[in-house]
C-alpha cells in the first residue's frame, strides 16, 4: 500500500520538496567502523527430523551440516517417510535436548544435554568450535529475541519462509562487514558509579539482547547489534550515540530540510520519518508535497530532541510511520515518547505535534496533515544543535515561548528529568552524591562547605539518592518549562565550616563535626578526650603522642 494524497497541493510544492531533498545530504562517517563476520556454511538444521532432513537435503551446497531433531516427526505417510529416508544421505542427526544457542553470523555456540551434562554440538557433529549458520523449523523460535542474531534463521513451518531461506543461506558464504551503528561514552554514563547501581533504561529496551552491563559498565555487542536505536533514544546523558548518523549530523540534516523548505515554499513542512526496510516502500511520489520524508535505519534511531528541535526550527508536524515488523519493545517505546511529547504540547499550550502513525492509518495521512495546517505558526527558532538534553531543553523553550510561555512543572513518572531534593536537617555534606553524579548536576561549593544543583542536568538515575549515606535525598521526575529556574545553580545545603580548635584549620563542616560527636564520641578511643573530635587529623595525632609524652605508662593501663 502506497501514502496517497487527495490534497490541493501544487505541483510547484512537490518540485520544492524534491529539489530540497536533493541538495540536502547527512554528513555520513567516509570511512565507518565496521564489524565483519566470517563463515565457512556450516549449518545446523534444528527443527522435526523429517522437515529438518528434507531442508538439509536442499542445501547440498553448504558447508558442512548437522540435524537436532528436537520435536516428533510431523507425517508417518510411507511415501513421505521414504522420501525422508532417503534425503541427505550422510548427514548425521542427533537427538539430544537443546538448553541453549548464544552467538550470531559465524559464531554460533550450540549446547545440548550430553551423559550428566551437556556438550557443544558443533565439536561432536562437525569437530568445529561453532556453527555459522542455523534454520530453525521448530514450531517456537529456539532463540526468544524479537530482533534475531544475524545467520539465524526461523522459518517453523512455513514453507515460503524456507524456500527463502534456503536461497539465501548459500550467499552467506565467506567475509562480510556490518556497520558498528551506536557508541558507548562511559565516561558520562549513568549505569553505575562508585560500585553503584543507576541507570538501566538502555538495557530495558534493546530487542536483540545486544547490551550487557560488564564489571559495571555497559557494553554493546556490535554483532548482535541491528542498529534499531533504542539504546541512543532511551538513553538520558547521550553517552549512547548512534553513529550512522550521528545525533550531530541528523540534527544538521533536518535543520537544513526545513530552513530550505520554508524559504523556498514559503510554508511550514510535515517532517514524516519512516524506516528504510519496510517504511519506504510505503512512501511514494504520490506523497503530499508539504510533507518531507526522512529516512533512518530504524524509526527510533530520530528520538525526541530531533522531533521537538525539527518543529522549533519551524515544521508545523512531526509524523512517525510505524509498521508491523517494528519489533514491540520499540513500538512501546516510540509510544511512550510520542505521550510524553504531546503531554509536554498540552503543558505549554501547543497542538499535538507529534503523531505516530501505522501503515493500515495511511488512509488518514491527508487528513492529519490538512489539520496542522490550521496550527499557529512557529517562528523558527536561532539555536544550534549541542548535547542531547541541552537541544532538547532549546527546542522546549523556544516551542513554549511560541504559546502559552508556562513556567508550570509537569510532573511524570519514569522521565529522564527532574529535581533532587535534600533533608537539610540530616545532611552532613559529605559530598557523596557529587562524587557519583554522571552529569555534574550536583556540584560541591569548592573552598566553602555547600552542596549545589543543576535542574537541567539532572537525569534522575537515582545514583546520588543511593550513594547518600544518611538517605536524605530525595528524587522528583518533573518537565519544568521555568527555563531561568531549570538552568539556574541552586544551593541545596550550606553551612560554615568547622575550624580546628587547635591550629584553627577548617577541616570539616559543622553538621559533620556534630554527627561524629553523636556517633562516635562515646567510644573508647575518644572518651577520655573527645575534644580530639574537633581537630583536623594533624592536629588530633599530636594531641595523642603529647598525652603520651607526659604520661608513658598511660596506654598501659
Amino acid at each position: 500500500m502506497s501514502i496517497h494524497s487527495n490534497s490541493n497541493a501544487t505541483v510547484d510544492v512537490k518540485s520544492v520538496r524534491e529539489q530540497v531533498l536533493g541538495q540536502t545530504q547527512i554528513l555520513q562517517n567516509l570511512i565507518p567502523p565496521t564489524v565483519s563476520y566470517t563463515t565457512e556454511g556450516n549449518v545446523l538444521v534444528i527443527g522435526p527430523e523429517d522437515l529438518a532432513r528434507l531442508a538439509a537435503d536442499k542445501l547440498s551446497n553448504m558447508g558442512q551440516r548437522a540435524i537436532l531433531a528436537n520435536e516428533s516427526i510431523t507425517s508417518q505417510d510411507e511415501a513421505h517417510l521414504e522420501k525422508v529416508m532417503a534425503a541427505a544421505e550422510g548427514v548425521e542427526s542427533y537427538y539430544n535436548k537443546l538448553i541453549e544457542i548464544k552467538g550470531f553470523l559465524g559464531q554460533f555456540q550450540v549446547k545440548v544435554e550430553h551423559e550428566s551434562g551437556s556438550a557443544d554440538l558443533s565439536l561432536v557433529a562437525i569437530r568445529k568450535a561453532h556453527f555459522d549458520l542455523i534454520l530453525d523449523l521448530s514450531q517456537s523460535p529456539s532463540i526468544n529475541l524479537e530482533m534475531l542474531p544475524p545467520g539465524y534463521f526461523y522459518v517453523g513451518q512455513d514453507e515460503a519462509k524456507l524456500a527463502d531461506a534456503i536461497a539465501q543461506l548459500p550467499d552467506l558464504i565467506g567475509e562480510f562487514d556490518k556497520p558498528r551503528y551506536v557508541k558507548v561514552n562511559s565516561d558520562i554514563c549513568a549505569h553505575n558509579r562508585n560500585g553503584i547501581d543507576g541507570c538501566n533504561r538502555c538495557l530495558n529496551f534493546c530487542p536483540a539482547d545486544a547490551i550487557s552491563s560488564v564489571n559495571k559498565k555497559i557494553e554493546i555487542d556490535p554483532y548482535l547489534c541491528h542498529g534499531a536505536g533504542s539504546c541512543t533514544n532511551a538513553c538520558p546523558t547521550g553517552a549512547i550515540s548512534y553513529d550512522l548518523p550521528t545525533p550531530q549530523a541528523l540534527h544538521s540534516y533536518l535543520h537544513k530540510l526545513v530552513t530550505r523548505f520554508r524559504e523556498q515554499a514559503q510554508t511550514a513542512p510535515v517532517i514524516l520519518f519512516h524506516d528504510a526496510a519496510n517504511g519506504a516502500s510505503l512512501v511514494t511520489d504520490e506523497l503530499a508535497g508539504v510533507i518531507i520524508p526522512v529516512e533512518l535505519e530504524e524509526i527510533t534511531v530520530a528520538s525526541m530532541d530531533h522531533w521537538m528541535s525539527a518543529l522549533a526550527w519551524g515544521a508545523r508536524q512531526v509524523i512517525v510511520l510505524n509498521t508491523d515488523a517494528t519489533a514491540p519493545t520499540l513500538t512501546q517505546m516510540l509510544n511512550g515518547e510520542q505521550q510524553l511529547a504531546n503531554d509536554i504540547f498540552d503543558e505549554m499550550g501547543q497542538p499535538q505535534r507529534v503523531s505516530v502513525i501505522n501503515q493500515n492509518q495511511l488512509d488518514e495521512l491527508d487528513t492529519l496533515v490538512k489539520v496542522s495546517a490550521s496550527w499557529p505558526v512557529i517562528v523558527p527558532g536561532e539555536f544550534a544543535a549541542t548535547t542531547k538534553r541541552n537541544t532538547l531543553y532549546a527546542a522546549i523553550d523556544h516551542l513554549n515561548s511560541q504559546a502559552a510561555s508556562s513556567d508550570s512543572c509537569l510532573s511524570k513518572s519514569n522521565i529522564p528529568f527532574g529535581k533532587v531534593s535534600v533533608n537539610t536537617d540530616g545532611c552532613t555534606l559529605c559530598l557523596s552524591c557529587v562524587s557519583t553524579c554522571p552529569t555534574q548536576a550536583l556540584t560541591d561549593g569548592g573552598d566553602m562547605p555547600a552542596l549545589h544543583f543543576v535542574e537541567q542536568d539532572c537525569v534522575q538515575c537515582g545514583l546520588c539518592e543511593s550513594a547518600c549515606p544518611e538517605k536524605v535525598i530525595s528524587l522528583t521526575p518533573q518537565m519544568n518549562f521555568d527555563a531561568a529556574a531549570r538552568q539556574e545553580r541552586q544551593t541545596l545545603k550550606e553551612e560554615a565550616p568547622f575550624d580546628c580548635i587547635r591550629c584553627g584549620t577548617p577541616f570539616a563542616t559543622q553538621s559533620m563535626v556534630q554527627r561524629m560527636l553523636d556517633v562516635v564520641g562515646g567510644h573508647s578511643a575518644f572518651s577520655a578526650n573527645t575534644e580530639r573530635l574537633k581537630m583536623c587529623s594533624d592536629c588530633r595525632v599530636k594531641d595523642m603522642f603529647e598525652d603520651i609524652l607526659q604520661d608513658p605508662e598511660k596506654q598501659l593501663r
